[in-house]
């Protein structure tokens, strides 16, 4: 315990030996946030048969090829084509159809006048009987093909993504209506400390209020995550280690906040003595002192259990690091995304701070845009003290956090940093 381990050596332990979950089959609409266990092909093409990009009307291109405002170009009308109905006529030389944005071309017809070339106005009206066409359109003009976009047999969406909205729209689109996705992860959380508060009531001489929990399961369900229990234990290893026990009985990880430095009540790794658990200190500031390991519920069970410090930031900051990319994983993103979940960019500081030589600094801050091209963004600290542990009060104002390397023990103003983007 007296030497530190790199970052990536604990997120390497803590991701060791963790599988994605189990798969299940869930109805489309069902399936936002989840992730895609398997590859998906078009179904469909799409369009699923060609259609007008236009509100017009179908016609033949070389009908129309010495239109002009001069001298117009006259066509009868001999169909109207809405969207979702079928033609059932063809257009043959000299005629015309109107046909509406998203129906299907009829046969004969290879090109599509606008409204707003022809001598009839927009809007609703009666069908005419016949149409003048002020300008020429080549062939396929205002026409989106079959398979223009995706033909059938198309890689759409491959497996171990993350099932966005765009995403799902996407399957829809190509024929799909469920899909098999791996089930989401079930946690529970567990903070550790008889000085703990309910929230919202008026803490007793020595206690604080308990935000820890409601951070976590906040932070799991921003995940995409279910929060399968979220308690409060005392500084008593056996209710702990009991609890944990129950914990890993539905769970399929347990993250616990609290009891984990090298103090005289540092429950958890009291309890989890000779269960397997490994406590480190990681050379990274907030969130030196950190744990990890298999905790087996009564019942024979074995989950993965990440133990996390106490204080709000360095829960925050680890949650970030470690439970972020665990979580990925179990969801069935695959080891390479859930090593690099985390996009990454430069960012400058407009101000400076200390920062703890030998440790990574990983600090909470505000990422601003540049106002001009080519500029890099711009950071700033969530709070005057810099990454304090316990200032959990503007933890809110955080969308990345500043990488500080090991080596440096300042940061000045104007300073080029990697930020990590929340």
């Amino acid at each position: 315990m007296s030497s530190m381990i790199t970052v990536e050596d604990h997120l390497s332990q803590v991701l060791t030996g963790a599988q994605a979950l189990p798969t299940e089959t869930r109805p489309i609409a069902d399936c936002h946030g989840f992730v895609l266990a398997t590859d998906c092909a078009a179904r469909l093409a799409v369009p699923p048969f060609t259609n007008s990009a236009m509100d017009g009307f179908a016609v033949i291109a070389d009908d129309v090829a010495a239109a002009s405002k001069d001298t117009p170009v006259q066509l009868r009308v001999t169909a109207d084509i809405p969207a979702g109905a079928a033609p059932d006529s063809e257009v043959v030389a000299g005629t015309a159809q109107r046909i509406m944005t998203g129906a299907m071309l009829p046969a004969g017809a290879n090109a599509v006048v606008p409204v707003e070339l022809t001598n009839i106005p927009a809007g609703p009206h009666e069908l005419p009987e016949t149409i003048e066409v002020y300008e020429p359109v080549t062939p396929g003009r205002h026409v989106r093909s079959i398979g223009d976009d995706v033909a059938v047999g198309a890689e759409i969406v491959t497996a171990g993504t993350r099932l966005s909205a765009a995403a799902l729209s996407s399957l829809v689109s190509v024929g799909y209506g469920e899909l098999e996705v791996y089930r989401r992860p079930r946690v529970a959380v567990l903070a550790t400390g008889e000085e703990l508060a309910e929230p919202g009531e008026t803490p007793a001489p020595g206690h604080i209020p308990d935000s820890n929990t409601t951070l976590v399961a906040g932070l799991l369900r921003e995940a995409d995550c279910e929060v399968a229990r979220v308690a409060r234990t005392g500084d008593t290893p056996a209710d702990l280690f009991a609890a944990l026990q129950d914990a890993a009985a539905s769970a399929d990880l347990v993250i616990t906040t609290g009891g984990v430095s090298a103090g005289a009540y540092d429950v958890v790794k009291e309890a989890t003595a000779g269960a397997g658990i490994t406590f480190s200190k990681v050379a990274m500031q907030p969130g030196k002192p950190q744990g990890h390991g298999l905790i087996e519920a009564a019942n024979g069970r074995r989950v993965p259990m990440l133990c996390l410090p106490g204080n709000p930031v360095s829960v925050f900051v680890s949650f970030q690091m470690f439970a972020r990319p665990i979580l990925a994983l179990l969801a069935g993103q695959g080891l390479a995304a859930a090593t690099h979940i985390h996009a990454r960019r430069m960012a400058t500081t407009t101000v400076g701070w200390k920062a703890p030589a030998g440790r990574r600094q990983l600090a909470p801050v505000r990422l601003t845009e540049a106002e001009r091209p080519g500029d890099l963004p711009t950071i700033i600290p969530t709070h005057r003290l810099g990454s304090g542990s316990h200032l959990v009060a503007s933890l809110h104002k955080a969308n990345a956090l500043a990488v500080v390397p090991e080596e440096t023990d300042e940061v000045a103003p104007w300073d080029v940093l990697e930020v990590i983007e929340l």
